[in-house]
Protein backbone atom coordinates (compact mmCIF):
# COMPACT_ATOMS: atom_id res chain seq x y z
CA UNK A 1 0.00 0.00 0.00
CA UNK A 2 1.17 3.45 -1.02
CA UNK A 3 1.55 6.39 1.48
CA UNK A 4 0.65 9.66 1.05
CA UNK A 5 1.63 12.13 3.97
CA UNK A 6 -0.07 15.71 3.81
CA UNK A 7 1.61 18.46 4.97
CA UNK A 8 -1.20 21.11 6.19
CA UNK A 9 -3.17 18.55 7.08
CA UNK A 10 -6.09 21.19 8.99
CA UNK A 11 -5.40 23.83 6.34
CA UNK A 12 -8.33 23.99 3.53
CA UNK A 13 -6.63 22.16 0.84
CA UNK A 14 -5.48 19.60 3.80
CA UNK A 15 -9.39 19.25 4.54
CA UNK A 16 -10.95 18.38 1.52
CA UNK A 17 -8.12 15.86 1.04
CA UNK A 18 -9.28 14.13 4.15
CA UNK A 19 -13.14 14.74 3.15
CA UNK A 20 -12.56 12.28 0.11
CA UNK A 21 -9.43 9.76 1.42
CA UNK A 22 -11.50 7.31 2.50
CA UNK A 23 -12.44 6.86 -1.32
CA UNK A 24 -8.98 5.49 -1.39
CA UNK A 25 -8.12 3.77 1.63
CA UNK A 26 -7.97 0.11 -0.25
CA UNK A 27 -5.14 1.28 -2.23
CA UNK A 28 -3.47 4.20 0.11
CA UNK A 29 -2.39 5.19 3.62
CA UNK A 30 -3.09 8.32 4.56
CA UNK A 31 -1.47 10.58 7.28
CA UNK A 32 -2.20 14.23 7.87
CA UNK A 33 0.23 16.89 9.86
CA UNK A 34 0.14 20.62 10.92
CA UNK A 35 2.40 22.63 12.22
CA UNK A 36 2.34 21.63 15.68
CA UNK A 37 3.35 17.68 14.69
CA UNK A 38 5.82 19.15 12.04
CA UNK A 39 7.17 21.89 11.72
CA UNK A 40 8.61 22.03 7.40
CA UNK A 41 11.17 24.71 9.02
CA UNK A 42 12.92 22.52 11.05
CA UNK A 43 15.42 20.37 8.70
CA UNK A 44 15.88 18.02 11.13
CA UNK A 45 12.56 17.32 12.15
CA UNK A 46 11.39 16.96 8.37
CA UNK A 47 14.75 14.24 8.25
CA UNK A 48 13.81 12.23 10.73
CA UNK A 49 9.83 12.20 9.97
CA UNK A 50 10.52 10.72 6.78
CA UNK A 51 13.47 8.76 7.62
CA UNK A 52 10.57 7.11 9.81
CA UNK A 53 7.36 7.36 7.97
CA UNK A 54 8.95 7.05 4.18
CA UNK A 55 6.12 8.47 2.43
CA UNK A 56 5.77 7.15 -1.77
CA UNK A 57 4.07 10.66 -2.20
CA UNK A 58 4.19 14.42 0.08
CA UNK A 59 1.46 16.74 -0.78
CA UNK A 60 2.76 19.90 0.07
CA UNK A 61 -0.63 21.82 1.21
CA UNK A 62 0.95 23.95 3.74
CA UNK A 63 1.81 27.89 3.20
CA UNK A 64 2.16 31.29 4.70
CA UNK A 65 -0.61 32.87 2.82
CA UNK A 66 -1.07 36.13 4.25
CA UNK A 67 -0.25 38.04 1.57
CA UNK A 68 -0.24 41.36 3.49
CA UNK A 69 1.55 40.43 6.56
CA UNK A 70 4.05 39.29 4.38
CA UNK A 71 5.29 42.40 3.43
CA UNK A 72 5.93 43.23 7.50
CA UNK A 73 7.04 39.23 7.92
CA UNK A 74 9.09 38.61 4.96
CA UNK A 75 11.73 36.19 6.92
CA UNK A 76 9.24 34.14 8.33
CA UNK A 77 7.14 33.80 4.52
CA UNK A 78 10.38 33.06 3.23
CA UNK A 79 11.40 30.51 5.58
CA UNK A 80 7.93 28.85 5.28
CA UNK A 81 7.48 29.15 1.58
CA UNK A 82 10.48 28.98 0.34
CA UNK A 83 12.98 26.93 2.61
CA UNK A 84 10.96 24.71 4.09
CA UNK A 85 9.77 23.64 0.29
CA UNK A 86 13.50 22.93 -0.19
CA UNK A 87 13.75 20.73 3.34
CA UNK A 88 10.84 18.89 2.14
CA UNK A 89 12.00 18.52 -1.71
CA UNK A 90 15.45 16.77 0.26
CA UNK A 91 13.60 14.63 2.30
CA UNK A 92 11.64 13.55 -0.51
CA UNK A 93 14.78 12.38 -2.77
CA UNK A 94 16.13 11.19 -0.29
CA UNK A 95 13.65 8.34 -0.05
CA UNK A 96 12.57 8.53 -3.49
CA UNK A 97 9.49 10.21 -2.93
CA UNK A 98 7.09 12.29 -5.21
CA UNK A 99 6.44 15.87 -3.92
CA UNK A 100 3.47 17.74 -4.94
CA UNK A 101 3.88 21.12 -3.91
CA UNK A 102 1.04 23.60 -4.17
CA UNK A 103 1.80 27.20 -5.48
CA UNK A 104 0.26 30.38 -7.05
CA UNK A 105 -0.39 32.75 -9.36
CA UNK A 106 1.31 35.65 -7.59
CA UNK A 107 4.37 34.50 -9.15
CA UNK A 108 2.95 36.43 -11.82
CA UNK A 109 3.26 40.54 -12.21
CA UNK A 110 -0.48 40.52 -13.88
CA UNK A 111 0.08 42.93 -16.24
CA UNK A 112 -1.33 41.11 -19.33
CA UNK A 113 -4.39 40.80 -21.23
CA UNK A 114 -3.92 37.28 -22.17
CA UNK A 115 -3.85 33.68 -19.57
CA UNK A 116 -0.08 32.82 -18.58
CA UNK A 117 1.20 29.49 -19.35
CA UNK A 118 3.38 27.28 -17.49
CA UNK A 119 6.44 28.64 -18.96
CA UNK A 120 6.03 32.11 -18.92
CA UNK A 121 7.57 34.66 -16.91
CA UNK A 122 7.58 35.02 -13.56
CA UNK A 123 7.69 38.38 -12.05
CA UNK A 124 6.18 38.36 -8.25
CA UNK A 125 5.52 42.26 -7.08
CA UNK A 126 5.34 40.89 -3.62
CA UNK A 127 6.59 38.75 -1.01
CA UNK A 128 4.02 36.14 -0.54
CA UNK A 129 4.96 35.77 -4.52
CA UNK A 130 8.59 36.11 -4.13
CA UNK A 131 8.60 33.54 -1.40
CA UNK A 132 6.20 31.14 -3.36
CA UNK A 133 8.54 31.60 -6.43
CA UNK A 134 11.70 30.87 -4.56
CA UNK A 135 9.83 27.48 -3.26
CA UNK A 136 8.83 26.48 -6.60
CA UNK A 137 12.63 26.67 -7.92
CA UNK A 138 14.13 24.94 -4.55
CA UNK A 139 11.80 22.03 -5.23
CA UNK A 140 12.25 21.78 -8.99
CA UNK A 141 16.46 21.95 -8.54
CA UNK A 142 16.18 19.90 -5.60
CA UNK A 143 14.05 16.99 -6.70
CA UNK A 144 13.38 16.01 -10.12
CA UNK A 145 9.67 13.92 -9.41
CA UNK A 146 8.30 17.40 -8.22
CA UNK A 147 4.65 18.34 -9.28
CA UNK A 148 3.99 21.78 -8.61
CA UNK A 149 0.25 22.91 -9.12
CA UNK A 150 -0.14 26.79 -9.39
CA UNK A 151 -3.73 27.78 -8.16
CA UNK A 152 -5.78 30.91 -7.30
CA UNK A 153 -8.46 32.45 -4.94
CA UNK A 154 -8.85 28.99 -2.90
CA UNK A 155 -11.72 28.53 -1.15
CA UNK A 156 -13.73 25.53 0.63
CA UNK A 157 -16.35 25.01 3.29
CA UNK A 158 -13.28 24.67 5.49
CA UNK A 159 -11.31 27.58 7.53
CA UNK A 160 -11.28 31.26 6.46
CA UNK A 161 -11.63 32.10 2.96
CA UNK A 162 -13.33 35.18 0.74
CA UNK A 163 -16.70 33.11 0.39
CA UNK A 164 -17.15 32.61 4.06
CA UNK A 165 -16.19 36.08 4.68
CA UNK A 166 -18.14 37.47 2.92
CA UNK A 167 -21.15 35.04 3.71
CA UNK A 168 -20.52 36.80 6.93
CA UNK A 169 -20.50 40.27 6.10
CA UNK A 170 -23.42 40.06 4.71
CA UNK A 171 -25.41 38.99 7.03
CA UNK A 172 -23.99 42.12 9.40
CA UNK A 173 -24.33 45.05 6.82
CA UNK A 174 -26.22 46.62 4.14
CA UNK A 175 -23.64 46.86 1.71
CA UNK A 176 -20.30 46.62 0.78
CA UNK A 177 -17.50 47.73 -1.38
CA UNK A 178 -15.79 44.73 -3.75
CA UNK A 179 -12.46 45.23 -5.98
CA UNK A 180 -13.64 45.10 -9.10
CA UNK A 181 -10.61 45.44 -11.33
CA UNK A 182 -8.49 42.39 -10.33
CA UNK A 183 -9.36 39.63 -12.53
CA UNK A 184 -9.02 35.86 -11.73
CA UNK A 185 -10.09 32.11 -11.08
CA UNK A 186 -11.63 31.34 -7.81
CA UNK A 187 -10.67 27.71 -7.02
CA UNK A 188 -12.85 25.40 -5.10
CA UNK A 189 -10.23 23.48 -2.92
CA UNK A 190 -12.34 20.47 -3.27
CA UNK A 191 -11.74 20.45 -7.12
CA UNK A 192 -8.30 20.68 -6.22
CA UNK A 193 -8.00 18.05 -4.12
CA UNK A 194 -9.73 15.62 -6.38
CA UNK A 195 -7.05 16.49 -9.03
CA UNK A 196 -4.07 16.11 -7.12
CA UNK A 197 -5.87 12.29 -6.31
CA UNK A 198 -6.53 12.13 -10.10
CA UNK A 199 -2.64 12.65 -10.46
CA UNK A 200 -1.32 10.68 -7.90
CA UNK A 201 -3.39 7.37 -9.45
CA UNK A 202 -2.12 8.17 -13.00
CA UNK A 203 0.77 5.58 -13.36
CA UNK A 204 2.68 7.87 -16.05
CA UNK A 205 3.58 10.33 -13.92
CA UNK A 206 4.93 13.74 -15.61
CA UNK A 207 6.70 15.80 -13.26
CA UNK A 208 7.04 19.66 -13.09
CA UNK A 209 4.86 22.52 -13.57
CA UNK A 210 0.92 22.57 -14.07
CA UNK A 211 -2.02 25.18 -14.12
CA UNK A 212 -5.22 24.18 -11.82
CA UNK A 213 -8.33 26.30 -11.35
CA UNK A 214 -11.88 26.56 -12.17
CA UNK A 215 -12.95 28.94 -14.70
CA UNK A 216 -12.70 31.36 -16.23
CA UNK A 217 -11.78 33.99 -15.25
CA UNK A 218 -13.72 36.98 -13.30
CA UNK A 219 -13.19 39.73 -11.12
CA UNK A 220 -13.36 39.70 -7.03
CA UNK A 221 -16.72 41.99 -7.42
CA UNK A 222 -18.49 39.14 -9.51
CA UNK A 223 -17.32 36.59 -7.26
CA UNK A 224 -18.88 38.51 -4.54
CA UNK A 225 -21.95 39.09 -6.82
CA UNK A 226 -22.39 35.20 -7.16
CA UNK A 227 -22.22 34.70 -4.08
CA UNK A 228 -24.72 36.84 -2.87
CA UNK A 229 -27.10 35.19 -5.34
CA UNK A 230 -26.69 31.52 -4.66
CA UNK A 231 -26.67 32.80 -0.93
CA UNK A 232 -29.82 34.48 -1.45
CA UNK A 233 -28.16 37.82 0.20
CA UNK A 234 -30.25 40.97 -0.82
CA UNK A 235 -26.76 43.06 0.40
CA UNK A 236 -25.87 46.16 -2.24
CA UNK A 237 -22.80 45.44 -3.37
CA UNK A 238 -20.43 48.36 -5.12
CA UNK A 239 -17.71 48.20 -7.10
CA UNK A 240 -14.13 49.54 -6.33
CA UNK A 241 -10.55 50.32 -8.29
CA UNK A 242 -7.87 49.05 -6.60
CA UNK A 243 -7.17 52.80 -5.71
CA UNK A 244 -9.70 52.97 -3.66
CA UNK A 245 -8.91 49.63 -1.98
CA UNK A 246 -5.47 50.33 -0.99
CA UNK A 247 -3.68 47.52 0.57
CA UNK A 248 0.00 47.37 2.25
CA UNK A 249 0.62 44.13 -0.65
CA UNK A 250 0.34 44.84 -4.59
CA UNK A 251 -1.94 42.26 -6.27
CA UNK A 252 -1.76 41.35 -9.81
CA UNK A 253 -4.11 43.18 -11.77
CA UNK A 254 -4.87 39.62 -14.45
CA UNK A 255 -3.54 36.57 -12.93
CA UNK A 256 -5.65 34.14 -15.15
CA UNK A 257 -3.92 30.86 -15.84
CA UNK A 258 -3.69 28.79 -18.65
CA UNK A 259 -5.74 25.10 -18.23
CA UNK A 260 -4.44 23.15 -21.17
CA UNK A 261 -1.35 21.29 -19.88
CA UNK A 262 -2.94 19.79 -16.63
CA UNK A 263 -6.20 18.71 -18.80
CA UNK A 264 -3.90 17.05 -21.41
CA UNK A 265 -1.46 15.41 -19.29
CA UNK A 266 -3.75 14.02 -16.48
CA UNK A 267 -6.94 14.25 -18.38
CA UNK A 268 -7.97 16.64 -15.28
CA UNK A 269 -11.37 18.15 -16.46
CA UNK A 270 -11.57 21.36 -14.92
CA UNK A 271 -15.24 23.46 -13.86
CA UNK A 272 -16.54 26.37 -14.19
CA UNK A 273 -16.39 28.52 -11.17
CA UNK A 274 -20.24 29.12 -10.70
CA UNK A 275 -20.96 25.57 -10.58
CA UNK A 276 -18.00 24.96 -7.66
CA UNK A 277 -19.12 28.21 -5.71
CA UNK A 278 -23.07 27.21 -5.97
CA UNK A 279 -22.08 23.50 -4.27
CA UNK A 280 -19.64 25.04 -1.75
CA UNK A 281 -22.73 27.35 -0.56
CA UNK A 282 -25.00 24.74 -0.56
CA UNK A 283 -23.06 22.64 1.86
CA UNK A 284 -22.11 26.27 4.25
CA UNK A 285 -25.80 26.58 4.19
CA UNK A 286 -26.53 22.92 4.84
CA UNK A 287 -24.02 23.31 8.03
CA UNK A 288 -25.73 26.08 9.66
Amino acid sequence: MKKILVIGGNGQLGCCIRKIASEFELDYEFSFTDSQMLDITNEDQINTFFTEYKPDYCINASAYTAVDLAEKENEKAFAVNADGVGYLAQACKDINAILIHVSTDYVFDGETNLCYSEDDFTNPIGVYGESKLQGEELAMEINPKTIILRTSWLYSEFNKNFVKTMLNLFSQKDELGIVGDQFGQPTNANDLAEAIMSIIETREKKYGIFHFSNYPETTWFEFAEKIAEFSGSKIKLNKLTTDQYPTPAKRPKRSTMCLDKIEKVYNVETRHWENSLEECIEILQSNK
